[in-house]
C-alpha cells in the first residue's frame, strides 16, 4: 500500500481497482448461479410462473433457464452498481472513523486502500465461488469463505493503517 500511495494515490486508478474487483466478484458468483439454477426450487418456480402470467408472456419452457436469467440479472445489479455504492460509504466511514482515532489521511487514500484489499482477495473470491458451485454448501466452503474474509480484513486494515498514518 505504501508503494500504491507513494505515486500520489488518483480517484481514477481507485475507480479502476473498484471496478476490476466487482466485475472478477461477478464472474466468480456464476457457478453458484449455476448450481442454484439447476437445484429444485419450487417457491422461486413459482415465483416465475406467476411473474409470466401476471405479465403476459408465455411461461418459460426451460425453468432453470429462467432462474438462471432471474439469478444472474440480480447478481449482476449487485456486484456491478450497488456493490461500489457500498464500498464508497464503507470507505468514507472508515476514514472517518480512522480520523476519529488519529488518522492523518484524506478520503482518497482510504478509498484506494479498500478498494486494493478488495481487488487483492478477488482470486479467493474466484475459489468461493468455484468451491459453491462445485462442491456446494458445507464445510469446504464455509473454510474458503471464512479464509477469503479474514484475508480481506487483513489486508484492508493494514492498508488502511498506511493509508491514515501520516509518512515524512
Amino acid at each position: 500500500m505504501a508503494e500504491r500511495l507513494s505515486h500520489g494515490p488518483d480517484d481514477k486508478v481507485a475507480f479502476v481497482y473498484l471496478a476490476a474487483a466487482s466485475l472478477l466478484g461477478f464472474v466468480a458468483q456464476l457457478p453458484g448461479l449455476v448450481q442454484r439454477a439447476r437445484t429444485p426450487d419450487p417457491v422461486f418456480e413459482g415465483l416465475i410462473v406467476s411473474e409470466s402470467a401476471r405479465v403476459g408472456t408465455e411461461v418459460p419452457a426451460n425453468i432453470v433457464d429462467a432462474k438462471f436469467e432471474a439469478l444472474f440479472s440480480g447478481a449482476l445489479m449487485a456486484w456491478i452498481f450497488i456493490v461500489p455504492l457500498v464500498l464508497y460509504v464503507f470507505a468514507a466511514l472508515s476514514h472517518l472513523i480512522a480520523r476519529a482515532m488519529g488518522g492523518r489521511g484524506s478520503g482518497l487514500r482510504a478509498r484506494v486502500a479498500l478498494f486494493w484489499s478488495f481487488l487483492c482477495v478477488t482470486p479467493a473470491l474466484l475459489l468461493l465461488g468455484l468451491t459453491t458451485g462445485f462442491v456446494g454448501p458445507g464445510p469446504a466452503q464455509a473454510l474458503v469463505g471464512v479464509i477469503t474474509l479474514c484475508a480481506f480484513i487483513w489486508i484492508w486494515l493494514n492498508s488502511l493503517y498506511v493509508a491514515e498514518t501520516p509518512h515524512v
